[in-house]
């Protein structure tokens, strides 16, 4: 029995059929063998760093939060921050409701939005905060970058244990015009595909330990 929602759990099953190059693959298999490593000693917490928190990060730490739960791999935790604070952006909650996901916020200049996943799942608890924020972790965990800029900005990430680079083109260049709401859930579902298979590698490398 799924753990999902019934039309996001088509949808994430879905993602197995992404499309990934040989180059990148070579990156996630990277990525997955960092995550193994760290698991040997500890939980693997996750940190999914961009300029504003607002977008990418933002679906790079609920595709880890919600595939990890898929895969069974209850070590990994995810956050995710930026090097300043602003807002989720409506146009990235527009598409992780089209993906099956229940929005539920509270208003405000920088809203909390609850996104279930699944009827006995807890809620993920999302909105934009500074990488350091209080409720991300301080100490032992990876910094993983998903834009440029931030990896252009952020040379050091202070309490990181490790850093990597997973950056993603952003869909706000698309923001009022006609390919909006397309460009935004390419992009959902780019980072989901991606996540799906460094999470099933894991677990296939966790499985054989």
């Amino acid at each position: 029995m799924s753990i999902f929602y019934h039309d996001l759990g088509k949808y994430i099953e879905a993602l197995e059929g992404v499309s990934i190059t040989e180059d990148r693959k070579r990156v996630l298999d990277d990525l997955a063998e960092k995550i193994t490593a760290g698991h040997k000693n500890d939980l693997v917490r996750l940190v999914f760093i961009c300029t504003h928190n607002s977008r990418r990060s933002h679906f790079a730490q609920i595709w880890a939060s919600v595939l990890a739960a898929r895969f069974g791999l209850e070590f990994i935790e995810a956050w995710s921050g930026g090097t300043e604070a602003t807002a989720f952006h409506p146009n990235a909650l527009a598409a992780l409701e089209r993906a099956g996901f229940v929005v539920d916020s509270e208003p405000g200049p920088n809203p909390v939005h609850r996104l279930s996943y699944g009827e006995a799942q807890p809620p993920l608890l999302c909105f934009s905060k500074v990488y350091d924020h209080p409720d991300n972790p301080t100490t032992g965990f990876a910094a993983i970058m998903t834009c440029s800029d931030a990896e252009e900005n952020c040379p050091f990430i202070p309490g990181a244990d490790w850093r990597f680079s997973l950056t993603y083109s952003d869909p706000k260049i698309a923001d009022g015009t006609p390919e909006e709401a397309a460009t935004y859930d390419a992009r959902l579902r780019e980072i989901g595909g991606e996540l799906w298979y460094v999470m099933d590698r894991v677990r296939q490398h966790t499985a054989s330990e």
